[in-house]
């Protein structure tokens, strides 16, 4: 027997390569040197003297637009009408320059950066220390976007996308956020009340018609409602589905509630794409479990989330597919109530229905699946369960869907058709279902039952029927159905075929 694996704290995935660290600079009071008169320029300057910085322009011919913009803000910026000299680089934090000719543009980055400071030369990225992005302005909340020079257009693309899902007052919720801060700490002092403030903050300042009036009032409402939250409740337990695999897959109520754990105790199944989407301060702790390998026991886990939840942490039990299907829910939810810990559950896509959508099929069908049933073939001990209804497993109105069937799936398929289920019946076999690496190989029940192979090494749904596992080529409605047989496709009537089985692990 392989011994019992503990609670494993992980770091998260580190970040892909960037080609630019996207930072932002406080420029208030900053000296910025700027040469150059174009209209370009321009729109530079402004954003440059939105910032606070202290800006001195250098050109020759300014264009009418440069102007105007100078005289619109005397104060940040200062107009000179001739060439740059390399004393005016003294003092300079940033400097920036409309130079088309390479060797000039090279003469000025280089006297810029004796002087210490970062040099932008426009259109020309080989001399660049920085690069300007596309902006959403809701400040204080400022959204960059870059791409690093390789598509401006869509980047004013995205920036269009995201102006249109922020609110025009959402930088005033921010702001106002920003000075309630030090009243939320005398209001809420507990760590998890404050959070139920945040989650309710972020509601407000997203809610439809929302214009940002009146929101001391608000705040202190809400932080009044979370405080006396808090001295009722500790810490809390959200069961989250993390679904198939497929990051877009996850629900939007899961995603938020990952975006607002303190602690992610994950399973072997959530892929790192889905945790590449929580709030990166969140302590990341693998508990995986895996039939006949080291795994952790759940008791351990049921004492870990209820310990972590007691200290007022709160705890994202994230599991994958649906918690509620074969994921031992049932015992972490009593595990919390007999502590008295608050707990909550949060669906997922389980991974039959992915495996169906997969197909661009159904697992159920007017004709062939007026009943969809769920069950195990993994016992405790590993084994395929001896207490399994098989009269139902060959019922030709349902779609049976076992989970956990990979070891047992040539033991279960035997059984079923000892039980009436006909051995022509189609086979589909699927692993890492909605996954890059998905792999789908098309059998029958009595292939199944002889052992071959099954696809891949992870997580795996086995469909048998027609409803589910018919060739793609294979209509429903035809008044026969293509399968196979000893390795030869053939067609069969429907009366040779049993209702959609869906076997999985």
């Amino acid at each position: 027997m392989n011994a019992p694996l503990w609670p494993d704290d992980r770091r998260p995935a580190r970040l892909n390569a960037l080609p630019k660290l996207p930072v932002f600079v406080d420029l208030a009071g900053r000296s910025i040197l700027v040469v150059g008169g174009s209209d370009g320029i321009a729109w530079k300057v402004e954003l440059l003297a939105a910032a606070g910085g202290a800006v001195r322009i250098l050109a020759e011919d300014p264009s009418p637009e440069l102007r105007a913009v100078v005289r619109n803000d005397p104060k940040h910026l200062t107009l000179v009408q001739r060439t740059w000299r390399e004393m005016d680089l003294a003092g300079v934090s940033v400097a920036i320059a409309d130079i088309e000719d390479g060797q000039d543009a090279a003469t000025f980055a280089e006297a810029a950066r004796r002087r210490g400071a970062l040099v932008n030369i426009v259109d020309q990225p080989a001399f660049c220390d920085f690069q300007f992005g596309t902006i959403v302005n809701r400040a204080p909340v400022i959204v960059s976007i870059s791409t690093d020079g390789a598509a401006p257009i869509l980047g004013q693309a995205i920036r269009r996308r995201i102006e249109a899902v922020l609110p025009s007052s959402l930088g005033a919720w921010a702001q106002a956020a920003k000075d309630f801060r030090d009243r939320l700490r005398e209001i809420v002092p507990s760590k998890p009340g404050r959070r139920r403030f945040w989650e309710r903050f972020v509601d407000g300042a997203f809610a439809n018609g929302s214009q940002g009036r009146n929101l001391d009032g608000t705040l202190d409402r809400l932080a009044h409602e979370a405080g006396g939250e808090a001295s009722a409740r500790r810490g809390e337990v959200v069961i989250v589905g993390a679904g198939p695999g497929d990051p877009e897959l996850l629900t939007l109520k899961a995603m938020r509630e990952l975006q607002a754990a303190d602690v992610i105790v994950y399973d072997r199944l959530v892929t790192p794409a889905i945790l590449e989407l929580a709030r990166r301060e969140a302590r990341r702790v693998h508990v995986g479990k895996e039939g006949h390998s080291a795994s952790c026991r759940q008791e351990d886990i049921n004492a870990l989330i209820v310990d972590l939840a007691l200290a007022g942490e709160c705890v994202v039990r994230l599991k994958g597919g649906d918690p509620a299907v074969f994921g031992r829910t049932g015992e972490e939810v009593a595990a919390c109530r007999d502590a008295g810990v608050p707990v909550r559950i949060v669906p997922g896509i389980t991974t039959a229905s992915a495996a169906a959508a997969s197909l661009n099929a159904s697992l159920t069908h007017r004709d062939h699946a007026q009943r969809v049933q769920f069950i195990t073939a993994h016992d405790r001990h590993g084994d395929l369960p001896e207490n399994l209804n098989l009269a139902a497993l060959a019922d030709p109105q349902a779609t049976t869907i076992v989970y956990m069937g990979r070891r047992t799936a040539s033991k279960l398929a035997t059984r079923m058709i000892e039980s009436g289920l006909p051995p022509a019946t189609p086979v589909v076999a699927i692993s890492n279902v909605s996954r890059d690496d998905q792999e789908n190989t098309h059998s029958t029940v009595k292939d199944v039952a002889r052992g071959i192979p099954l696809p891949g090494a992870g997580p795996l749904i086995i469909a048998i029927g027609a409803s589910v596992a018919a060739p793609p080529e294979c209509p429903l409605h035809a008044s026969s159905t293509f399968t196979a047989r000893n390795g030869q496709r053939r067609f069969v009537s429907k009366s040779e075929l049993s209702a959609p089985t869906l076997v999985g692990h």
